[in-house]
C-alpha cells in the first residue's frame, strides 16, 4: 500500500468533520496527500490508486462511488473563510469546485480541483500540520482520527490543551454526552487513548476541573514527548513502525493491562483479545515449566536421600 505525507495548512484543523465516517475521513485524507502544491489544476485519481491510498476494504465500484458520493457531499457542507479583527467583514468558501466521477471509463476515476480561495490550505504553506498518511488511515475509531489531526499541529510542542466546548466541536461529539461525561470517557477517550499512545510517545490525557457545584470538566489537556522539527513521517519501515508503537505502548504506564493488550492488537492489525491471549498463554507456559522443574528437583533430591549410604 502506498504511503503518503499528509500537508496542510493549520485552518484545516479548525473544520469539524461532522457526518464523516472513518472511511469517508480516509478518503478525504488520501485526497488532500496529492493536492498539496498543484494549485488549481484538476487531478485525477484512478479509483485503484484512490483504494489503494485510502486502504479501501470494500471491493465493489458501486460502493465505492457511492462512498466518494457521500464524502464529496460532506465536503460541501464545510465552510471554510477568514473573519476580520472587528468581525464586520468575512469570507465562507467550499475547498473543492469539481469533484467529478467516472465509473463508465475503461479505468474508472476521480477528477479533483481545489477551490482558488481555497489554493493557501495546501499550497505554498508557511506553517502546517504534517503526518503519515498510513498512521492516520488504520486508525479506526473518528475521535481518534480526529484527535490525531489535531496533536500533530502540536507535534514539537508536546502539549496541547482544549476546552470542553472546543473539544466537543472540533471532534463533533453529541450534545448528549455533555450531561453523561460516562459517555466521554468510554466512547472518546478510551478510543483516544488506546489508537494514539502508539504514536504519541508518553501520552497522558488530564480532565482540567472547574470551580461550582460538582466540580464540572471545563477542558482536557494531552501530553506525549515533543517530536523533534526534522522527525521522518514517511520513509520508515512497517517493522520500525511496530517496534515504536510496541514500545510506546508497554512503557506507557497510563494504560491497564487490557489497555495495552487492546492496543498492540489494533497495532499489529490482528482480532481484539489475541495479545491477551497470547499472553495468558505465555504465562501458562512458564507456570507449567515452574512446576515441571520444581517436581524434577524433588524427584532428584529423593533418589539422593535413598541413595544415601546407611
Amino acid at each position: 500500500m502506498s504511503n503518503e505525507l499528509v500537508k496542510y495548512q493549520p485552518e484545516l484543523n479548525t473544520i469539524p468533520l461532522r457526518k464523516f465516517t472513518p472511511t469517508e475521513m480516509n478518503l478525504f485524507f488520501s485526497i488532500v496527500s496529492r493536492m498539496r502544491d498543484k494549485g488549481d489544476q484538476t487531478v485525477r485519481f484512478s479509483f485503484d490508486q484512490l483504494k489503494d491510498l485510502s486502504n479501501y476494504k470494500p471491493t465493489a465500484n458501486r460502493r465505492f462511488i457511492d462512498d466518494i458520493k457521500r464524502t464529496y457531499d460532506h465536503l460541501m457542507d464545510l465552510r471554510f473563510g477568514s473573519q476580520s479583527k472587528s468581525g464586520l467583514s468575512f469570507t465562507r468558501f467550499v475547498m473543492f469546485t469539481k469533484f467529478q466521477i467516472n465509473g463508465d471509463a475503461d479505468e474508472p476515476y476521480v477528477d479533483v480541483e481545489v477551490y482558488r480561495d481555497a489554493i493557501p490550505l495546501l499550497n505554498n504553506l508557511e506553517s502546517w500540520v504534517r503526518y503519515a498518511l498510513t498512521e492516520f488511515r488504520d486508525l479506526k475509531s473518528s475521535y481518534a482520527k480526529t484527535m490525531f489531526r489535531l496533536l500533530k499541529g502540536y507535534r514539537t510542542m508536546g502539549y496541547a490543551y482544549f476546552s470542553k466546548n472546543d473539544f466537543f466541536e472540533l471532534l463533533a461529539i453529541p450534545v448528549s454526552y455533555s450531561t453523561k461525561m460516562a459517555n466521554v470517557d468510554s466512547k472518546v477517550l478510551a478510543p483516544i487513548k488506546e489508537e494514539l499512545t502508539p504514536f504519541f510517545r508518553g501520552l497522558t490525557i488530564r480532565k482540567k476541573y472547574g470551580k461550582g457545584r460538582g466540580k464540572p470538566v471545563i477542558g482536557y489537556a494531552f501530553a506525549w514527548k515533543a517530536e523533534r522539527k526534522d522527525a521522518e513521517d514517511v520513509h520508515i519501515s512497517k517493522q520500525q513502525r511496530l517496534n515504536e508503537a510496541r514500545f510506546n505502548i508497554e512503557h506507557n504506564s497510563e494504560l491497564t493491562d487490557k489497555e495495552k493488550w487492546r492496543a498492540l492488537d489494533k497495532v499489529r492489525g490482528v482480532k481484539l483479545g489475541t495479545t491477551e491471549q497470547e499472553y495468558l498463554v505465555q504465562k501458562q507456559n512458564e507456570h507449567d515449566e515452574e512446576v515441571a522443574k520444581k517436581a524434577k528437583q524433588e524427584v532428584l533430591e529423593q533418589l539422593k536421600n535413598n541413595w544415601r549410604p546407611k
